[in-house]
């Protein structure tokens, strides 16, 4: 993936979504960062089983970091919480 295909605050850019529209015909959208989309749901559900740390060796966020920051969750806990409050029984 091309450098400006990935957000620098974490994501894929529009250019990005475009990019992987064309090439392998997905349609993926951008981040909900508030409230109780069921896309939101689903991605804090797959992040909070996700292994890796928060930050890499000279003390930047990881890409997992910036990501679950996107989508509104300030750690993996917080998704974890966010994914026991609202999953369907």
């Amino acid at each position: 993936m091309r450098k400006e295909h990935k957000s620098k605050t974490g994501g894929l850019t529009a250019a990005g979504r475009k990019y992987f529209k064309k090439k392998e015909g997905a349609n993926l959208k951008p981040p909900v960062n508030k409230g109780q989309n069921p896309r939101r749901i689903s991605f804090a559900a797959r992040f909070a089983g996700m292994k890796g740390p928060m930050k890499d060796n000279k003390g930047k966020p990881t890409r997992k970091a910036l990501a679950l920051k996107k989508w509104g969750f300030g750690s993996v806990a917080s998704a974890k919480k966010f994914v026991q409050n609202n999953k369907k029984a």
